[in-house]
């Protein structure tokens, strides 16, 4: 278990964030997180999971964010995943 700082940003919102994770986080976890300064603050809530990208590539919501290739300070994206 490590800290894993990362740069990160809800889609739709302006704000870049400094989020501090822990490697042993999954995906979904990251997301939640991510979610907690932006959902019902800037971003509009919805009824839908919230899923990470990274580098292009949705990550799956059960993969610790340390075993996906994401590095310190590396930028992630949450979104709703409405599909």
């Amino acid at each position: 278990m490590a800290l894993l700082p990362l740069s990160a940003n809800f889609e739709n919102d302006l704000v870049a964030l400094l989020v501090p994770v822990d490697d042993q986080d999954t995906a979904e976890v990251v997301g939640q997180k991510i979610a907690e300064y932006t959902v019902g603050h800037r971003v509009a809530a919805r009824p839908a999971p919230i899923r990470v990208r990274h580098e292009g590539r949705v990550l799956p919501p059960e993969q610790r964010i340390g075993e996906a290739g994401v590095g310190p300070l590396d930028h992630v994206e949450a979104f709703f995943d409405e599909s």
